[in-house]
């Protein structure tokens, strides 16, 4: 056993890269909200990207580590401390056998996630160890954890951690008699600067639907997350959107930062635990690499929608993953990864 959860938090679940091609059976992918956070944490502690975190939503759970253990905190800032000492984000850090990490509040962010050498090891399940809430299954017993819950990590936590953080030793910066780390971070590749977030968006199938004052306010005005919000959509609190002429439409398909707009008017920007197809119209999708950004707002937070075309969608994306593949490479050579 690797960790205890003595305080759960507000919505903490352990998830990964999601299951994907299933979609045609209405299993949807769900995985992390922040799958580039959730990518550079693992990458801190030497995992693959694939390897399972604990994803840390708005307040973070306190929790006790078995075993020695090298983890990493990565994605939205939160007041993380070990006893009365800030607990070092970012970075890989090595904790003693008996720490009591406390996450706290996220101040700036919504999601962060917690990795450990080796991974946590739940059951694998249509080859993803994701949690999905609304069906009860994957992750730690298809659940948000709980108080008394332990966990597991994938392999040998102690050995691999003591071998894996031998290899930056020279590097150290803090010691401390609960937890050890280095002089570098990881930079913050997904959390908001400023009050707003711009997301780019193409038209959706049905845009030319609206009316032309919707879909002018659309793009025009700040819109809020609002508090029912959660894994499976963001509300959108803003102007009434409406259609300029009622037409009945068959349900279809829907994917990752599809954008539908219900018969109250009320945008819904689909995120990871979304629905495999649904019958609202389409008046936007969100270009994919501007998700991992929108997943770290908080209910209140807001959003700007910009408009662009696939190109510029598809170019946004290929700098996306070239970033961070740059920094998952530069991570991967302080730790001596080859």
């Amino acid at each position: 056993m690797s960790l205890r959860v003595s305080k759960p938090g507000l919505l903490t679940t352990v998830q990964d890269l999601g299951r994907h091609g299933l979609q045609h059976l209405g299993i949807v992918p769900c995985g992390a909200m922040d799958p580039v956070a959730h990518r550079i944490a693992n990458a801190l502690v030497g995992n693959p990207a694939t390897a399972a975190t604990l994803e840390c939503t708005v307040l973070g759970p306190e929790l006790i580590f078995l075993r020695d253990s090298l983890i990493a905190l990565y994605g939205a800032a939160f007041e993380a401390r070990i006893g009365r000492e800030p607990f070092p984000v970012n970075r890989p850090v090595m904790v003693r056998s008996g720490t009591v990490l406390s996450t706290g509040n996220a101040v700036r962010g919504a999601r962060a996630y917690l990795a450990i050498a080796g991974g946590l090891d739940v059951p694998e399940i249509l080859g993803s160890r994701s949690t999905y809430l609304p069906a009860n299954f994957g992750g730690y017993c298809g659940r948000t954890l709980k108080a008394g819950d332990v966990l597991a990590a994938g392999q040998d936590l102690k050995a691999l951690s003591e071998q894996r953080f031998s290899r930056v030793t020279l590097k150290l910066a803090l010691a401390k008699p609960q937890f050890q780390s280095v002089r570098w971070s990881a930079p913050e590749l997904t959390l908001p600067f400023g009050g707003i977030v711009a997301a780019r968006v193409l038209e959706g199938r049905h845009w030319a639907q609206f009316d032309v004052a919707s879909r002018e306010a659309f793009l025009r005005e700040t819109w809020r997350v609002s508090p029912d919000s959660n894994r499976m959509g963001y509300r959108l609190s803003g102007p009434r959107l409406t259609r300029a002429k009622s037409v009945e439409i068959l349900s279809e398909p829907t994917c990752l930062g599809t954008v539908q707009v219900p018969n109250d008017g009320t945008p819904i920007a689909l995120m990871a635990d979304h629905q495999t197809t649904g019958g609202y119209p389409k008046i936007a999708e969100i270009a994919g690499a501007d998700i991992p950004g929108l997943a770290q707002l908080a209910p209140g937070g807001s959003v700007r929608f910009v408009k662009c075309t696939l190109e510029e969608a598809q170019a946004a994306r290929r700098e996306a993953q070239e970033r961070l593949r740059q920094v998952e490479q530069a991570i991967a050579w302080e730790l001596g990864i080859k």
